[in-house]
């Protein structure tokens, strides 16, 4: 009894440890210039606006936008439950606050971490460009740089939204969980 113990102790610990781990290098932004910033979706109120946590992730992008640190933003989503296109309507809020669309890319096919990425990698590489900065919440930056990065491009810099809810108890685990699964996949 006492080795499950001491087993389910270190099993704990460890997570905990890679979960702290993952939160710090998310919230650790790295503002670097990139040939485009790159802003995975989230849910979509009924009304078909951005969430308040979708809207952080589109205003951190703006600021780097606006900093010039990037030409352009790609804004990736799907068809959610609510029935809107998540990119359509990423980029609709964009525009709303001054960028212009022809600075906006769309990919409507952005329905896991892991398609993003590869579209993302797929348009980067049509268009010559080698580098992508990361908006997104802080505990899903580390997976989104290392998706990317396995798609063959380089993430030059990382922001986050600072938008904390109650449902981050739950999705930094989430989170743990995903990254290892995703560093795991060869």
């Amino acid at each position: 009894m006492r080795k499950i113990i001491l087993l389910g102790s270190s099993v704990a610990g460890l997570f905990l440890l890679a979960t702290a781990a993952l939160v710090l290098a998310g919230l650790n932004d790295k503002l670097a210039p990139a040939d485009v910033i790159v802003v995975p979706g989230n849910t979509i109120l009924p009304d078909g606006t951005p969430s308040p946590r979708l809207q952080a992730r589109l205003d951190v992008a703006l600021q780097q936008f606006q900093a010039h640190r990037a030409p352009r933003i790609l804004v990736s989503g799907a068809t959610g439950k609510e029935g809107f296109d998540e990119a359509a309507s990423m980029a609709r809020y964009l525009q709303s606050r001054g960028v212009p669309s022809s600075a906006i890319l769309e990919d409507n096919q952005g329905w896991t971490t892991e398609a993003t990425a590869r579209n993302a990698a797929a348009l980067m590489h049509e268009h010559g460009w080698t580098t992508a900065m990361v908006a997104t919440q802080y505990f899903h930056v580390p997976r989104f740089k290392l998706a990317l990065e396995r798609s063959g491009i380089a993430v030059s810099g990382q922001v986050h939204a600072p938008y904390f809810e109650l449902r981050d108890l739950y999705s930094v685990p989430r989170e743990t969980v995903g990254y290892a699964v995703y560093y795991a996949r060869p």
